[in-house]
């Protein structure tokens, strides 16, 4: 019981955080501005073709699975996998980290897969995702290297306060004593409960690795798992045509936005709320996007983006009984 409560006291304070971030960002807006602007301004075209991009990256990540639940003896199918999938999407937006948990606890009803090692293949998912989204920052830091000198540049200021922060001596300071600390208290740090989780979260990352060696079809693993992120990186670049201050902004731009915005998503907070708008609005910054218009360019992407999910998500719910109705 004391588990459950502390559980829910920690995803409450982190959506706490999170609305107190998409607050702080909004607040201060023309709300009836923004309001005009939607109504009138926004090529909603667009972001309908954004969506239907988002879809294909979701049937994407569908077929991925199934190939690494492959080699656990089990061919599901394609559309329970999916739907699957979606209705994790779901979860979600509701409790952080809750998707990974709901969607193999749904194919292991209908598909009689063994939950204990479909979370297995999610973890290997993980390992995979993280791989390519550091690729992709990567590409990104190389790519605008020489851009982001010149913004600096052009921006003294910004320069100043990351030199200001990084000759800190209070940060210098705090390094120091952390690092006295870490080696003074080590073996009592390491019978910590917080120190043993995370040596358990490096092995199940180290068994993700491992087991991408059983997968048959690694060609088309590795396809998929570039393919899920070309499409969504297509679907945040795809709207910026929907409005007039981000549509004559080059790839490298809305590559630049979009790396920013999925680090955002990292933060335990449901669907990104305020942590995605502020980073994605931060990205459109570098490239001479106004505050307000970055602000009101992350609100339509990200409301759309989370009602798709919705809506996909709660038809996948009700489908899955009935299409399985026979198995059942």
């Amino acid at each position: 019981m004391k588990k459950k409560v502390k559980t829910t006291l920690k995803y409450l304070l982190f959506f706490a955080i999170g609305v107190f971030i998409f607050w702080m960002i909004y607040k201060d807006q023309d709300l009836e501005m923004i309001k005009s602007v939607l109504q009138n301004d926004v090529n909603y075209l667009w972001i309908w073709i954004s969506l239907i991009i988002g879809i294909f990256s979701h049937i994407s990540r569908a077929i991925r699975w199934n190939y690494l639940i492959e080699p656990l003896g089990s061919s599901p199918r394609l559309l329970n996998t999916f739907l699957a999938v979606m209705t994790g999407y779901l979860m979600n937006l509701v409790i952080p980290r809750m998707g990974e948990i709901s969607r193999c606890g749904v194919l292991s009803k209908y598909e009689k897969i063994s939950f204990a090692r479909l979370i297995g293949t999610v973890v290997t998912e993980r390992v995979i995702d993280v791989i390519v989204l550091l690729i992709m920052t990567a590409i990104t830091i190389l790519a605008q290297f020489g851009y982001i000198l010149r913004f600096l540049r052009d921006n003294p200021t910004t320069g100043e306060k990351v030199i200001s922060i990084l000759r800190s001596p209070y940060l210098i300071a705090s390094v120091l004593v952390g690092a006295v600390l870490l080696i003074t208290m080590r073996k009592k740090i390491m019978r910590t409960r917080l120190y043993k989780r995370l040596g358990n979260t490096v092995e199940h990352l180290k068994e993700g690795i491992i087991s991408v060696k059983y997968v048959r079809k690694k060609g088309a693993l590795i396809f998929h798992s570039v393919f899920i992120w070309i499409m969504y990186y297509l679907m945040l670049y795809t709207a910026f045509f929907a409005f007039d201050f981000t549509k004559t902004l080059s790839s490298l731009a809305g590559l630049t936005t979009f790396v920013m915005g999925s680090l955002g998503m990292v933060a335990p907070v449901q669907g990104g709320l305020g942590t995605w708008h502020f980073m994605t609005k931060e990205g459109l910054a570098l490239y001479g996007v106004s505050n307000e218009n970055g602000i009101i360019f992350a609100f339509v992407a990200h409301t759309t983006m989370n009602l798709m999910i919705i809506v996909v998500g709660l038809l996948s719910l009700m489908a899955l009984p009935i299409i399985n109705r026979n198995k059942q």
